[in-house]
């Protein structure tokens, strides 16, 4: 039944709902990592493989449009979830770069803030439950930032963020860092200081515009990048003079580091064998798709604790890793799991 029903469904699922089939297909796999003790060959469907095949069922049925959702969950949370912002992304900083070009900023290790005029999104579109005097008096145009806890305390400005019921204690350690102005219009040369006057307006402490200044070469970046680091930066970003805001990953915006880093976007989950069995073995992940590409996806293993094996980043998670150059293929070479960036839901 289960041949036939995804034989009709390959066929009138987009993209997306086939991902929500091999999320199903992931849950299944890792609730079959350790075997029921009760299990023998001649065994009869258990209750809960027949509750997971409804739900399974009822998951496809409401992507293929076919049923209304009336159940809840991570995979039905998916099925609906917001439509995130259209956010201007970065690409690596290379050698040649005609700097003169380009203003140049702290990149701030904190999670990505995007004010749409009425409420605090995450990149991924989900709503931020800031305490309400924390965006009081924050205009009507959307911001562009990132909310930052200060150096080396990304864990906590990720825990403060993902509170569903906001505590007012964690929000004071918050800052919002605004780095853009989305639909101010204009070349970045004329919305930095558009940017400041708006900050300066808002007159709270925790709001501040991010400083832009400017490099004459190469080597006066890496001694900048170098400092930076030092007292506890995770890198740099250089914004193009002369870009408009776009919603799109390309050299108008890049990011320099001591070590190259990149995010995708987790897919499955994949069992592990021998002493990780019973655990996940890897993460499937997809990078961002760019030139009109799809993203490529690959196995990410190496860097993941055992608790992490034992409670994975849930599929639709963005993740940062680590790498060496690319492959002939484009795929990362020895990349290493950093940290989730932000929660599927």
């Amino acid at each position: 039944m289960w041949r036939a029903l995804d034989s009709f469904l390959e066929q009138r699922l987009p993209r997306p709902a086939r991902d929500y089939r091999l999320y199903i297909h992931t849950a299944k796999s890792q609730r079959n990592m350790a075997p029921h003790p009760a299990q023998t060959p001649t065994s009869h469907i258990s209750t809960s493989t027949a509750v997971f095949r409804l739900k399974a069922l009822q998951l496809l049925l409401v992507v293929a449009g076919l049923l209304t959702p009336t159940l809840s969950g991570p995979a039905f949370a998916a099925a609906t979830a917001p439509e995130a912002p259209q956010l201007m992304l970065a690409k690596a900083y290379r050698p040649g770069i005609p700097l003169a070009d380009y203003w140049v900023s702290e990149k701030y290790d904190g999670i990505r803030g995007y004010w749409d005029g009425e409420k605090l999104l995450t990149r991924n579109g989900e709503r931020i439950a800031a305490p309400a005097w924390f965006t009081a008096g924050w205009p009507k145009v959307p911001l562009d930032g990132e909310l930052w806890a200060g150096h080396g305390q990304f864990a906590r400005a990720m825990s403060t963020v993902r509170q569903q019921s906001p505590d007012p204690a964690a929000w004071r350690a918050m800052r919002f860092m605004v780095f853009d102005l989305p639909t101010q219009g204009g070349r970045f040369n004329e919305r930095i200081p558009a940017l400041n006057g708006v900050v300066s307006r808002i007159d709270q402490p925790w709001v501040q515009a991010v400083a832009q200044s400017k490099v004459a070469s190469h080597a006066a970046l890496q001694a900048l990048l170098a400092t930076t680091v030092k007292h506890g930066g995770e890198g740099l970003m250089l914004h193009r003079g002369a870009s408009l805001y776009r919603g799109q990953r390309s050299d108008d915006l890049l990011k320099a580091k001591p070590h190259e880093d990149d995010e995708a976007r987790v897919v499955a989950h994949i069992p592990g064998q021998g002493k990780y069995a019973g655990m996940v073995g890897a993460l499937l992940v997809e990078m961002p798709a760019a030139d009109g590409k799809p993203g490529r996806r690959f196995k990410l293993g190496s860097g993941l604790s055992d608790e992490l094996r034992q409670n994975p980043p849930p599929v639709g998670s963005t993740v940062s890793y680590r790498f060496r150059g690319l492959n002939d293929s484009g795929i990362p070479r020895f990349a290493s799991f950093m940290r989730v960036r932000d929660a599927a839901v």
